[in-house]
């Protein structure tokens, strides 16, 4: 049995272990108390680690938002072996599930299947959001030199491909806010600049939703129109065996190795939600940026209003 637990609640959410169906919410108990919640986020992870982590940022964050927790690892088993690709429909199905259990959004917190759940947002009729999508924008407002640093290799190509995506789309903002200024509109083009970043975004594929969150909560800084990216992907190659033998303290300690032995970037990307705690740990003056925090605002924000903490 894997066990799932809402913050809100006074017992736990069960799942049953059954091949595909690992990590269903089987019910859902809220505390009187607090009343029902304003909006239901589900939130598909591909390990139990994540669950108490979303849990003290909703505190934080979001508190009258409720959360559902699907933890699927087999997920993440079978995209490292095979591609993300080939999770594809195993991803909509679990999202559709949580979309058929009153899910007002879904949250999903890993990076190596994040696009894929991405991409279903449109045939579920709920916004489904990558955790990471947010982090990769405000990555790209610190400049051109990003490091994306992840502990497990199917990771790296996937961020990097969102980052390379963001970045575009700032770039192109910066372009059209430029050509404005010469114009009699002047500086207010400047407002539309993420607008203008969007359609590059939906000349790629990205989904509406993803459109309009990836600059959600991101300063508008604009780059110059030619400023080149400068991406470098690092595995932190010693870090994995830490993560899967519960070793927090060790876990870290080698991502912020990893880290601080970086030079002559702008901003590190840590590209997996489990890497977060690491940034505590990091002697570097450079930005590093983890994803969960600025992922649940994001999704907070599209699953409905909420009293944010």
């Amino acid at each position: 049995m894997v066990e799932i637990r809402d913050d809100r609640s006074r017992g736990p959410l069960t799942a049953s272990e059954d091949g595909h169906e690992a990590g269903r919410v089987d019910r859902v108990t809220l505390d009187a108390k607090s009343g029902p919640p304003s909006a239901t986020l589900a939130l598909l992870h591909t390990s139990s680690a994540h669950v108490p982590v979303f849990d003290a940022l909703r505190v934080e964050e979001a508190p009258d938002l409720g959360l559902r927790h699907l933890v699927h690892p087999q997920l993440l088993d079978r995209a490292r072996e095979s591609g993300p690709d080939a999770v594809a429909g195993a991803v909509r199905d679990v999202l559709a599930d949580a979309v058929a259990g009153g899910a007002d959004a879904v949250l999903c917190t890993c990076s190596t299947i994040g696009a894929v759940a991405e991409t279903a947002s449109a045939s579920l009729g709920v916004p489904v959001l990558r955790v990471d999508r947010p982090m990769a924008a405000a990555a790209v407002a610190h400049g051109g030199r990003i490091a994306v640093v992840a502990t497990v290799e199917s990771t790296l190509e996937p961020t990097a491909a969102l980052i390379r995506e963001e970045f575009a789309a700032r770039v192109e903002g910066a372009s059209h806010e430029v050509g404005a200024a010469s114009g009699a509109r002047g500086v207010r083009r400047r407002a539309g600049a993420g607008r203008d970043g969007d359609a590059h975004r939906a000349a790629i594929g990205v989904p509406p939703v993803a459109q309009r969150l990836g600059d959600h909560l991101t300063p508008h800084t604009p780059l110059a129109p030619h400023t080149p990216l400068a991406l470098h992907t690092v595995l932190a190659r010693d870090a994995w065996p830490h993560f899967e033998a519960g070793d927090t303290d060790a876990y870290c300690a080698e991502i912020a190795r990893t880290v601080d032995a970086l030079r002559d970037v702008d901003v590190v990307v840590l590209a997996q939600a489990s890497m977060a705690p690491a940034v505590a740990r990091v002697t570097t003056r450079v930005p590093v940026l983890a994803s969960p925090r600025l992922g649940l605002r994001a999704a907070a924000a599209a699953a409905g209003p909420t009293r944010t903490g």
